[in-house]
């Protein structure tokens, strides 16, 4: 009785019982009948959901600008299928490397839903992260989420128009610029605006600008959790990814229940958790699920509702952690087991050193003359009117650099008194740019004594004797 009366003292320093209750004393999962309204608590959650969002997102919005050596600094030029990435340039033919790049990003998902949840939603994912802005934007004009439900219950008036119309050109604002911001990472950023403000973008460029303004105007304005719950597929599959390990936010079922509100004054009641039933936990949470109510689908593992809870703790002279981050066995009373040694966590991890192992030696041992070469198949060779056997090869030769160069093709290996038939001058191989073109093998007659005989082509740089390239291939012939 004496902790009850110090608890409701604790409530009356810092706000009555109603301003903790609240107005939801039921609550149900919205399934997109109504909007949820999310309640903005400070706390140490809400302050690192708002550094790891600013941290990962605003390099979206600024990187593009960016110049490295006159240029832009990062880049994906799809017209010229190139990625530039400050000195570096990829071109096509290291595709393999954007692949362990994705296998990468893949993987560490994987890891960290396996061992933190959805911590990747929470804390990251472009959704939440434009839907929190939005929001944020939405409190400041129209109030707090109370107040907003008044103003979209209310009838037309001069001010709900003044602020529904400042919301939504707000909105609109930042959708327009993140459609940009995107498009700049595919084409010169300077450029691009020029070419915006003149009106004069390709069509290409105005069908991609406007499907990022509405996807975004209607996603992060009006569809918010419902992306989550319907059309997000990870959602779905991050079920297969935790299991009793994970780390989570989970309600500490022991320690909350039986739950009871608060009572003031002398009032007897009856032995109860330290649950008050203040729905704190729910009004504060973006996709409006009851943690309670046990692991939910909606649950992106923000930590929002810790923030929440926590300071009703602090009220009400409890200690702190009634919902914490925690795994379903540690709740359960079993000794909590370290995730990283999960058999599936280290086959993430392996998978992950391995390909960072794998783009680390990609870019080490890029070349600034990269070659390719392609024997004809059809036919493999054709014997000439002399008696002798000729080859016929395609080429692919990809300068890198930033400057034009004269490249000279030699042969090594075949046979004695082969001839190279087409490369008696130096090919122009522009900045940048790759050149194919076709050059003859001609053998001896009766020199080629293997249906297979190993040949290699060079690739000199006459400019820079440094640069070369190289490759490994067969000169055909019927054999004896």
């Amino acid at each position: 009785m004496n902790a009850i009366k110090q608890s409701a003292r604790g409530i009356q320093l810092t706000g009555s019982i109603t301003e903790i209750y609240g107005e939801y004393e039921n609550w149900n999962v919205n399934t997109g009948s109504k909007t949820i309204h999310a309640k903005r608590m400070p706390g140490f959650f809400r302050t690192l959901k708002t550094w790891t969002q600013l941290r990962l997102w605003l390099p979206f919005f600024l990187l593009p600008y960016l110049r490295w050596n006159g240029k832009q600094a990062i880049l994906f030029d799809i017209d010229h299928s190139q990625f530039h990435f400050f000195g570096v340039t990829v071109f096509p033919d290291d595709i393999w490397m954007l692949s362990l790049v994705l296998l990468l990003a893949a993987m560490v998902l994987f890891a960290v839903t396996a061992i933190a949840s959805r911590v990747w939603c929470g804390y990251f994912c472009f959704q939440t992260a434009w839907t929190d802005w939005f929001t944020w934007i939405e409190d400041k004009i129209e109030g707090n989420p109370t107040a907003r439900r008044k103003l979209d219950a209310a009838p037309w008036s001069a001010d709900k128009l003044v602020r529904k119309c400042s919301k939504h050109t707000l909105w609109m604002a930042l959708s327009l610029f993140t459609g940009i911001s995107f498009s700049i990472w595919f084409v010169d950023a300077y450029d691009y605006w020029n070419r915006l403000l003149h009106l004069q973008l390709p069509t290409v460029g105005w069908v991609v600008l406007t499907m990022f303004f509405f996807g975004t105007y209607l996603l992060a304005g009006f569809l918010r959790e419902q992306a989550c719950f319907w059309m997000c597929p990870y959602a779905r599959i991050q079920g297969v990814m935790t299991d009793a390990q994970t780390v989570l936010p989970t309600y500490d079922v022991q320690r909350g229940e039986p739950r009871s509100k608060l009572r003031k004054g002398n009032e007897t009641v009856a032995q109860q958790g330290d649950c008050i039933d203040c729905f704190q936990c729910v009004q504060v949470c973006p996709t409006g699920i009851d943690i309670r109510q046990g692991q939910q689908l909606g649950c992106i593992t923000c930590g929002l509702r810790l923030d929440a809870c926590d300071s009703i703790m602090d009220k009400i002279s409890k200690p702190r952690g009634l919902i914490r981050y925690a795994s379903l066995n540690e709740m359960a009373g079993s000794t909590a087991k370290n995730p990283f040694r999960q058999p599936r966590t280290m086959t993430y991890l392996s998978i992950v050193i391995l390909s960072i192992a794998g783009i680390v030696y990609g870019f080490a041992h890029m070349t600034s003359i990269n070659m390719v070469v392609m024997p004809e198949r059809q036919p493999m060779f054709v014997q000439m009117s002399d008696g002798s056997i000729q080859n016929k090869y395609d080429f692919r030769v990809q300068n890198k650099t930033g400057q034009d160069l004269h490249i000279l093709i030699s042969t090594e290996g075949g046979v004695n008194g082969q001839q190279l038939i087409g490369a008696e001058h130096p090919i122009l191989i522009s900045h940048k740019r790759g050149a194919t073109f076709s050059l003859f093998v001609k053998a001896p007659q009766g020199s080629l004594t293997q249906t297979a005989t190993p040949l290699r082509f060079h690739a000199h740089c006459l400019e820079d004797p440094n640069l070369a390239a190289e490759y490994e291939t067969h000169l055909n012939g019927p054999g004896i």
